[in-house]
C-alpha cells in the first residue's frame, strides 16, 4: 500500500487570527507558484484555538488544497470543563486532524497515557484524525533507547481503539524538538519500524499498513529527504519552520526540490 506522504505544521502557541490569515494566504500562494500536487503531497496547518474559525473560513472560501487541524482536544463532550474544547466543537469547524499526546502537554500539564488514550477515543468518536504524538527524552534514550518508550506510549494510546480507526502517528523525540538536532534519518526509521510493529500487534495487518508515521524535531527543507527516504516515515510534524512560508511550502515540495 502506498502512503500518501503528510507535512503537518504546529503553530504551537503563535500568530493571531490577523497574522494566521497572512500565513495562510502566503503559504497557499506560494504552494500554488511551485506547482504543489495535493494528491502526492498532503499540507496541513495546526493554529491556535483562537485562530481555527477565521483559518477554516479562508481556506473554504479560497478552496486552498490545505487541510485543518487542532493541537488538542478535551476528552469531554460538553459540560463544567472551563478552558477546554471539544471534539464535537473542533467538527463543527471542519477541522478534519487534531493533535495528541504533545511532549509539551504531556510535560507542561502533566498529560498522562490514561488522558492521551481519553482523548484519542473523544477524536474519533467525532470523526477526527488524531495525530497521536509519542516520543522519549534524553534520559529516556540513555536509560531504554529510543523505541521503547514510544512504542510503549503508542500501544497505551490505543487502548480500547478499534482496527478501522483512522490516525496518524508522530515520532517527537523530545531532546530533538526546538533544539535545532534533528534525529538521524536511521533513527527515525527504527522507531518508525518499531511502531508500526506495535500498530500491527495491536490493530492488525492493515491498519499498520495503512497509518502514516511522522517524524518531528527540527525538520527544515535542508533534512526532510533524509527522513522520507526511510520506508517506516510517511512525512513530517513541523514546528518552528512552519511559521515559515516559504520554508514550510519547501519543506511540502520535498519530491519536487530534492528528487525524492
Amino acid at each position: 500500500m502506498t502512503r500518501r506522504p503528510f507535512i503537518a505544521g504546529n503553530w504551537k502557541m503563535n500568530l493571531d487570527h490577523l497574522q494566521a490569515i497572512a500565513l495562510v494566504q502566503k503559504l497557499a500562494w506560494t504552494l500554488k507558484d511551485a506547482g504543489y500536487d495535493a494528491k502526492g503531497v498532503e499540507v496541513a496547518v495546526f493554529p491556535p484555538f483562537t485562530d481555527l474559525r477565521s483559518v477554516q473560513t479562508l481556506i473554504s472560501a479560497e478552496r486552498f488544497t490545505l487541510e485543518l487541524g487542532a493541537q488538542d482536544v478535551s476528552p469531554h463532550e460538553s459540560g463544567a470543563h472551563t478552558g477546554d474544547v471539544s471534539a464535537a466543537m473542533l467538527a463543527k469547524l471542519d477541522a478534519r486532524y487534531v493533535i495528541i499526546g504533545h511532549s509539551e502537554r504531556r510535560a507542561d500539564h502533566h498529560e498522562d497515557d490514561a488522558l492521551v488514550n481519553a482523548k484519542v477515543r473523544a477524536a474519533l468518536q467525532h470523526g477526527l484524525v488524531p495525530v497521536l504524538c509519542v516520543g522519549e527524552t534524553a534520559e529516556d534514550l540513555e536509560r531504554h533507547g529510543a523505541s521503547a518508550v514510544p512504542v510503549g506510549q503508542l500501544r497505551a494510546a490505543l487502548d480500547g481503539v478499534s482496527a478501522d480507526a483512522e490516525l496518524v502517528v508522530a515520532y517527537e523525540p523530545v531532546w530533538a524538538i526546538g533544539s535545532g538536532k534533528a534525529a538521524t534519518a536511521e533513527t527515525a526509521q527504527e522507531v518508525g519500524a518499531a511502531l508500526r510493529g506495535a500498530l500491527r500487534e495491536v490493530l492488525g495487518d492493515a491498519a499498520a499498513e495503512r497509518t502514516r508515521i511522522l517524524y518531528g524535531g527540527s525538520v527544515k527543507s535542508g533534512n526532510i529527504a533524509g527522513f522520507l527516504r526511510m520506508p517506516d516515515v510517511d512525512g513530517a510534524l513541523v514546528g518552528g519552520a512552519s511559521l515559515d512560508p516559504a520554508e514550510f511550502a519547501a519543506i511540502a515540495q520535498f519530491p519536487k526540490h530534492v528528487g525524492v
